[in-house]
C-alpha cells in the first residue's frame, strides 16, 4: 500500500506552524476579521431569535408558514438577492429520496381536563355531557384543566387527530409491551405512559382500545435527566400509523399527582377536546444568496442550514441556529455591500428547512419546488426574479453545486442550559478540511475569550454588551448524528459540512427551552465562527492552499488526541490495525481541498489506491471479501424524519431486523454504524474493509454482523455486489 507523499518536506511543515502560532487571528487578514468580530451583534440575532421562537413551527403547519415569513422578511431587509420561500409537495405519498414526505399537521385546540366530585352532585349524565364543553356548572362539580394547547402548545403531541371523548385514567407503565397491558381495563379509557405515545399508540390504542394518550416521557439522557420534574417534553405520534389518535403530554409532576389519585381512587372522568390532524401541504424552505463574484465560481456555493421547524418556544433548538445564519446574512451582506469585506469567489446561499426531511426535499426535489412569496400577490416587480432564481437553483442540481456547508442546530444556549459548544468532525467516509477551518476560529475564540475573562483584556474578547462574559470554551468532537448534516454528509451527496452545536442541553425538545435561557455572547461567538469559516471557504483558491496548513495540522492533532484516547481501550493488534485507517484518514483529509482548486504544482500527489479501511493483513475470506456498491437511488439516509426506509423495505422482504441496528459499540450505537456502513460501500471496499473502517470510528465489530447489514442492504435494492 502506497503512502500519501509530502512534497514540500518536514521543514516547510515546521515554517508553516511558526507562521501560524504568530498569526493573529487564523485564515483571514487582521483586518477582515476585526470587521467580522465588529459587526456581528449577539443582540440583533437573540431579537430575531425572540421572533421565531413566538411560533409553534411543525411541518407544513400554519406557524412553521408565520415563521418562514418572518425570516424572509429579514433576509429581504438584510439586502440578499433571491429571498424566497420554496415549496415541496407533501402528502404521505411523494418521496424525496429516502424520505417519504409527511403530511401537513396542525394543531388548533385541545383541552384536558379532569371530572371531580367535591360532594354529593345532583347533576347526572346531560350534565356531565355539557360539562365537557365547559357550558355549564355543577354543584359540588370540581373541574381541573390538566393542560391547554393555547397556553402551551407542547403539550399537544405531533400528529394527534381531532376528538371529543371522556373517560377514565388507566396507567399502563411505559405501555411499549403486551405485558403493560395483562388485566388492565384499557378499552373505553385514556392510558398514562411514560414512553413516547408513538411507540405505545398501536397497542394502547391499535390493540386493547384506548381512546386516548397522556405520556410522561421525559428527556434526553444527561446528568441532569429527571431532575426537574416541571419539564413538559415534546411528543409524537407515529406519522404512518393506522391507529390514529391524540396524545398529551405531562410533566412527570403532573403524572405523580394523577397516579396518587388512581391509587386513592379520586380520579373520576377525564375530558378532551382537540382539534386538530394532518392535511396535504408543502415542505417550506426559506432561501436567499449573497451572489458570487467570480465569473467562474460563482456558480459554485457555500451554504449556511439549520431547521427552522419545532415546537414553541424552541429557543436554542433551533430557533438560535437560525438567528445565528441570519445574523450571519445581515453581516456578510453588509460588509461587502460597503466594500468592507471584498465580496467572495463563490455563492453564498442561506437555507431554512424543516429538519432532515426539507433538506432531502431541497436536495431531491430538483423541478418541485414552486418559489412564493408575500409579494405575489401585490404583483412586486422583483417577483420575476424570485421566481428565475428559485427555478435556476433547482435547474442546475443545487446538490452537485455545493461545495461545503456550515450547519447550525443549537448554537445559543447560555448557562442555564449547561450546554458545551461543540465544532463536530465530519464522519470518516467523507474526509474534509472544512471542519478544521471551523476550529481554527473557534480555538481562536475560546483562547481570546478565555483571555478577557481571566484578565478583563483582550484584543477579541467576543462579548455582546447583553450577553454573559464567560469563556467559550468550543470542544473538537468526533462525528455525531442528529441533525440536516447527516443528509448533506450521506455518501449519496457527498457534500462535507461544519456542524456547530450545543451538548449536552437540559431543556432541549421541553417547554423551558425558551429565550430567556439563550445568551446574545453565545450567538455572536457561534455567528463569528460561522461567518469566518464561510467566508474562507466561499474565496478560497489554489493560492491560498498553503495558508490552510497550519489549520489542517491543527485539526490533525485534535483527531489524533482523540483516536489515541480511544484505541487505549483496545488489544494490541486492534489498535494497530485500526491505527492505520486513521492514518489513511489523515491522508486524504490533507489533500481534501483539491476539491476547492487544483494542487498547486509540486506540493502535493494523491496516490490512486489510498483507501479508508483497506489492510494488507485483514484477514479476509468468503463473505468478507465480497465488495459493495451503493446504487444511485434512493438518496439520503435510510434512517430520516418521521419515517425509516430500510425498515419498511426489510419487513416488506421478510428481513429479519439485522443485528447491527441494535449494536452498541465503544463510541458508536446501531443507526451511526448503519449510516458509515453504507457510506463506505463505495464499490471499491470489501465487507472486511468496511467493518475497519466503521471500527475506527465507532469501536469494533464483528465483520459478520456487518456482512448481514450488507445482504439485507442488497436485498432491499440499495447497494448491489461488484465483485
Amino acid at each position: 500500500m502506497k503512502l500519501i507523499a509530502i512534497v514540500a518536506g518536514v521543514s516547510l511543515w515546521m515554517i508553516l506552524c511558526a507562521e501560524a502560532k504568530a498569526q493573529k487571528p487564523p485564515l483571514l487578514p487582521e483586518k477582515d476579521v476585526a470587521a467580522l468580530a465588529n459587526e456581528v451583534s449577539g443582540e440583533a440575532a437573540k431579537r430575531d431569535l425572540e421572533g421565531i421562537a413566538r411560533f409553534h413551527r411543525q411541518r407544513g403547519s400554519k406557524g412553521f408558514h408565520e415563521a418562514a415569513e418572518l425570516v424572509a422578511e429579514r433576509l429581504r431587509a438584510y439586502g440578499l438577492s433571491g429571498v424566497a420561500i420554496l415549496q415541496f409537495p407533501s402528502d404521505g405519498k411523494i418521496f424525496y429520496g429516502t424520505q417519504r414526505s409527511r403530511p401537513a399537521w396542525d394543531g388548533e385546540s385541545a383541552e384536558l381536563t379532569e371530572v371531580d366530585y367535591i360532594g354529593p352532585t345532583p347533576c347526572g349524565e346531560e350534565v356531565l355531557k355539557k360539562a365537557l364543553h365547559m357550558m355549564v356548572d355543577c354543584a359540588n362539580l370540581f373541574l381541573w384543566k390538566i393542560t391547554g394547547y393555547e397556553a402551551e402548545p407542547i403539550t399537544l403531541a405531533e400528529d394527534s387527530e381531532s376528538a371529543e371523548v371522556r373517560g377514565g385514567l388507566v396507567d399502563v407503565g411505559r405501555g411499549t409491551e403486551e405485558s403493560d397491558y395483562e388485566d388492565k381495563q384499557v378499552k373505553g379509557n385514556f392510558v398514562l405512559v411514560s414512553a413516547q405515545p408513538g411507540a405505545a399508540q398501536d397497542l394502547a390504542v391499535g390493540k386493547y382500545g384506548a381512546i386516548g394518550i397522556i405520556s410522561y416521557a421525559q428527556n434526553q439522557k444527561t446528568a441532569w435527566w429527571g431532575e426537574d420534574q416541571n419539564l413538559i417534553r415534546w411528543g409524537h405520534l407515529d406519522t404512518f400509523s393506522k391507529n390514529k389518535t391524540f396524545a398529551f403530554m405531562v410533566s412527570p409532576k403532573t403524572a405523580r399527582i394523577l397516579q396518587e389519585k388512581l391509587a386513592r381512587k379520586e380520579l373520576r372522568l377525564l375530558m378532551a377536546s382537540v382539534k386538530a390532524g394532518q392535511h396535504p401541504g408543502n415542505y417550506e424552505v426559506v432561501t436567499a444568496t449573497i451572489p458570487g463574484a467570480d465569473p467562474k465560481l460563482k456558480d459554485e456555493e457555500i451554504v449556511f442550514s439549520c431547521h427552522l421547524d419545532h415546537e414553541r418556544p424552541g429557543a436554542n433548538d433551533n430557533a438560535s441556529g437560525c438567528a445565528a445564519i441570519l445574523e450571519v446574512a445581515r453581516t456578510l451582506a453588509k460588509l461587502t455591500s460597503e466594500k468592507r469585506l471584498e465580496r467572495p469567489a463563490r455563492t453564498i446561499r442561506f437555507v431554512f428547512p424543516p429538519e432532515i426531511e426539507g433538506t432531502l426535499a431541497l436536495l431531491n426535489g430538483e423541478g418541485a419546488a414552486v418559489p412564493i412569496t408575500e409579494n405575489v400577490r401585490d404583483g412586486d416587480p422583483r417577483l420575476h426574479t424570485l421566481y428565475e432564481n428559485a427555478f435556476h437553483m433547482h435547474g442546475a442540481a443545487l446538490a452537485k453545486r455545493v461545495k461545503a456547508v456550515i450547519h447550525m442546530d443549537m448554537v445559543g444556549g447560555g448557562p442555564e442550559t449547561k450546554a458545551v459548544f461543540h465544532v463536530t468532525s465530519g464522519p470518516m467516509s467523507l474526509p474534509s478540511f472544512v471542519q478544521d477551518v471551523a476550529w481554527a476560529f473557534a480555538d481562536w475564540v475560546n483562547e481570546e475569550s478565555y483571555k478577557f475573562a481571566a484578565t478583563g483584556k483582550a484584543d477579541y474578547p467576543m462579548v455582546a454588551p447583553e450577553g454573559g462574559k464567560e469563556p467559550l470554551r468550543a470542544e473538537y468532537s468526533a462525528f455525531t448524528m442528529g441533525s440536516d448534516h447527516d443528509v448533506y454528509q450521506d455518501s449519496s451527496f457527498g457534500i462535507p459540512a461544519i456542524y456547530l452545536n450545543d451538548w449536552p442541553d437540559r431543556y432541549i425538545h421541553t417547554n423551558f427551552d425558551s429565550a430567556a435561557n439563550i445568551d446574545p455572547t453565545k450567538l455572536k461567538r457561534a455567528a463569528f465562527i460561522g461567518a469566518a469559516s464561510g467566508y474562507v471557504l466561499a474565496k478560497l483558491s489554489g493560492g491560498d492552499a498553503l495558508d490552510l496548513f497550519p489549520a489542517m495540522t491543527q485539526g490533525r492533532d485534535q483527531r489524533r488526541i482523540l483516536f489515541a484516547k480511544r484505541f487505549r481501550q483496545l488489544d494490541k493488534e486492534e489498535a494497530t490495525k485500526l491505527f492505520r485507517v486513521t492514518a489513511q484518514y489523515d491522508g486524504k483529509e490533507a489533500l481534501s481541498w483539491h476539491e476547492f482548486s487544483p494542487s498547486p504544482k509540486g506540493v502535493m500527489q494523491t496516490p490512486s489506491d489510498v483507501q479508508i479501511g483497506a489492510s494488507n493483513e485483514a484477514k479476509t475470506s468468503g463473505t468478507s471479501l465480497v465488495i459493495y456498491s451503493r446504487k444511485k437511488e434512493p438518496k439520503g439516509p435510510l434512517a430520516v424524519f418521521g419515517y425509516n426506509y430500510f425498515a419498511e423495505r426489510a419487513k416488506a422482504a421478510g428481513i429479519e431486523t439485522p443485528k447491527l441496528l441494535s449494536y452498541e459499540g465503544l463510541w458508536g450505537s446501531g443507526e451511526e454504524y448503519a449510516y458509515e456502513v453504507l457510506n463506505f460501500a463505495d464499490g471499491k471496499r470489501n465487507a472486511q474493509e468496511i467493518r475497519d473502517a466503521v471500527s475506527a470510528e465507532y469501536g469494533p465489530v464483528p465483520v459478520e454482523i456487518v456482512v448481514e447489514y450488507l445482504k439485507a442492504l442488497e436485498k432491499i435494492g440499495v447497494v448491489a455486489v461488484t465483485h
